[in-house]
């Protein structure tokens, strides 16, 4: 597309690739991700800590530390614009008034030192160059608009001075301020009570539909993004092993790491059974594996899967799968989540009788997504 064309997609991450030089050598934190955002949908980032969620946002933002951390390859296109190639001032100009970011720890994130509605307020002073008193009044509304009680009593009062719950709105309120077409909440609603995750997520709803902005929702916890999310990118280890409609994912899970992260979720008709867990860890970043990278914690791994790195296989429509045993995947989490069993082979059970490799059908060709493997 070129820069600023219409028919561009509001945000386009291509074949992104970050890495952080340290003392114990190269950590690949982002390795050729690539994922479209379109205005007004929501796509659900996913994974384990650890797997490059939260450094890719960062690098869409165009706050990564450096040194040590380096983007070395990709482009991140806004509307059409590579913000990769912009100028510092060009880039400050985007970061908050097209592209904001809810993070984490809005405790961490917040200004001790200063009232929270001086720290809304800011935002007017700074980019709208609005005086103090009409900064004042906007900030009360944007307080309002979050759903802060008695939000002009509130406004002097300091973080530490507010639930978690209600500091994570006052960040919420910060990142809306100017507008953004685009919001990238980052784990939102990390350390907060079932009640108010739900809360945040119902604010983070209305607030989409309200204002048509894209929504990038950053977390390891599929319950959380089940009624918002249009569609779900599942990382590990700095790559997307699985990218499909949010229903698909649900339904019908193409790769054995997200079947494994569907299993660990909570079910009303599991009651007293045991919750499932993905056994061993995330690699570290700095040797990962030969093959597939999941391979040391996959039960159905077979010796392709330590030899040949996967590419992202298109598997039909908006689906796509990093499995050299996607059919066998789809095959096995079709009839388990269809009759509520789960998987529907244990892991002792793949073991012993290992799936047959695939035969690459015609219509399932790697997807266009990473260059290093074109």
């Amino acid at each position: 597309m070129t820069p600023g064309s219409p028919h561009a997609p509001l945000l386009e991450v291509d074949d992104l690739q970050v890495e952080f030089r340290t003392r114990d050598g190269v950590a690949k934190a982002v390795n050729g991700v690539s994922y479209t955002l379109e205005q007004g949908q929501t796509l659900a980032v996913l994974g384990e800590s650890g797997s490059g969620k939260s450094v890719t946002a960062q690098a869409i933002m165009g706050i990564i530390d450096s040194p040590p951390g380096f983007v070395t390859g990709g482009r991140v296109l806004f509307r059409g614009q590579d913000l990769l190639t912009m100028s510092v001032g060009e880039r400050q100009a985007v970061r908050g008034e097209k592209i904001s970011m809810v993070f984490q720890d809005a405790l961490s994130a917040l200004n001790p030192v200063y009232s929270v509605g001086f720290q809304i307020a800011e935002m007017f002073r700074t980019h709208r160059g609005m005086s103090r008193g009409e900064s004042k009044k906007r900030a009360i509304e944007l307080m309002d608009r979050v759903k802060i009680p008695a939000a002009k009593d509130r406004f002097g009062d300091f973080p530490h001075q507010f639930s978690g719950g209600m500091r994570q709105r006052i960040m919420i309120a910060i990142a809306i301020a100017l507008d953004p077409e685009v919001l990238i909440a980052d784990e939102p609603t990390t350390a907060l009570d079932v009640t108010v995750q739900a809360q945040i997520m119902q604010l983070l709803r209305e607030l989409l539909q309200e204002m048509s902005m894209g929504l990038i929702l950053i977390t390891h916890d599929l319950g959380v993004v089940a009624d918002v999310a249009d569609k779900i990118a599942v990382m590990y280890a700095g790559k997307i092993v699985e990218q499909a409609p949010v229903h698909q994912i649900y339904a019908n899970p193409a790769h054995p790491y997200t079947e494994g992260l569907l299993h660990s979720i909570p079910r009303v008709d599991r009651k007293g059974q045991q919750l499932s867990a993905i056994k061993g860890l995330p690699p570290i970043l700095t040797r990962i594996p030969a093959g597939c990278a999941f391979n040391p914690r996959c039960p159905y791994a077979q010796d392709v899967c330590r030899s040949e790195e996967p590419p992202l296989f298109q598997i039909g429509g908006d689906r796509r799968s990093a499995c050299h045993f996607w059919e066998d995947v789809l095959a096995r989490t079709g009839t388990a989540f269809a009759t509520g069993t789960g998987s529907e082979t244990r892991p002792s059970e793949a073991a012993a009788a290992p799936a047959k490799p695939r035969k690459t059908p015609t219509t399932a060709k790697p997807a266009k997504v990473n260059r290093a493997e074109r």
